[in-house]
């Protein structure tokens, strides 16, 4: 039988915000990687939205690229 990684219960919010990085924090591992679809548990739209965040929070310096 597959292994299935654990979803972790996060509160999705109406819209997302590039500016807020606590919230964006939680859709990464402590290396700084975007979190899977099958780990979050949102949808397909709200994956590419979260991701389109992180990208732009990464370019402004909100977040970082890698993990230090």
């Amino acid at each position: 039988m597959a292994h299935q990684a654990q979803r972790e219960e996060i509160e999705h919010k109406k819209f997302i915000d590039y500016k807020d990085t606590q919230y964006l924090a939680l859709f990464t591992n402590p290396h700084a990687k975007i979190l899977s679809r099958r780990r979050t548990g949102v949808t397909s739209k709200r994956q590419r939205e979260i991701a389109q965040a992180i990208k732009r929070a990464r370019y402004m310096a909100l977040m970082p690229y890698i993990a230090a």
